[in-house]
């Protein structure tokens, strides 16, 4: 039987994208069927009027300027996305971090996807960014970030210093306009339905049940 598919909207610079996948990583160990569940990353930008290279606003003030707010209530949303993150098992560090366009990224992930790395292209990019305080659009960090998931050397070399994959990181973005999508992470089940947000796990496994039972029986 071919496998239902999971298509996921993200950019690797929203934190409730990286907690989200880690909900619906839990989701899918408690689902049986498993195995039979094909996941698909789509590129989104949050924000792609941010500069090349990154901007020298920190991401309190970024944030703060962004949503015409204090800085003190930005440092007070990020506190608050902190213990969600530590909730699910993940550490970030916003104060490292380095607010910078994430187009490259998209692109980087877009190769991966060729090469089956998708989902190791998301993680390793996720972490780099709200752990490890790495620039996303440094083309260095992006080559050894793609070396650390086993992509080769020169071929990501060649692809980082063209255009190549913008317009399947156009096309993602495109396609998520027509079907109405606003923010991220956005996940859709076999085409039917739609999931917005860094959901509990218990949601993820609900609708994996019904959107999963529905494909079998057709």
């Amino acid at each position: 039987m071919n496998k239902m598919k999971v298509e996921i909207w993200s950019d690797i610079m929203c934190p409730f994208c990286y907690i989200g996948k880690r909900h619906f990583e839990e989701a899918l160990k408690q689902f049986p069927e498993a195995d039979k569940i094909e996941i698909e990353w789509h590129s989104f930008q949050l924000d792609p009027n941010l500069p090349k290279p990154a901007s020298d606003q920190n991401v309190y003030e970024y944030l703060a300027q962004r949503k015409g707010m204090s800085v003190e209530q930005s440092k007070a949303m990020h506190q608050n996305v902190v213990q969600m993150a530590q909730a699910a098992g993940l550490n970030y560090d916003f104060d490292k971090t380095v607010v910078a366009n994430s187009f490259d990224a998209h692109r980087l992930i877009q190769f991966a996807k060729t090469k089956n790395k998708g989902d190791e292209a998301e993680e390793v990019l996720f972490k780099a960014y709200f752990t490890e305080g790495k620039n996303m659009c440094d083309t260095n960090t992006l080559l050894q970030l793609a070396k650390d998931i086993g992509l080769d050397e020169s071929e990501t070399k060649t692809i980082l210093n063209s255009n190549a994959f913008s317009a399947e990181v156009k096309k993602d973005i495109e396609i998520a306009s027509q079907i109405g999508v606003n923010g991220v992470p956005f996940f859709v089940f076999d085409r039917k339905y739609a999931v917005s947000g860094a959901q509990p796990s218990a949601s993820f496994v609900n609708i994996l049940q019904k959107s999963y039972l529905e494909f079998k029986a057709r």
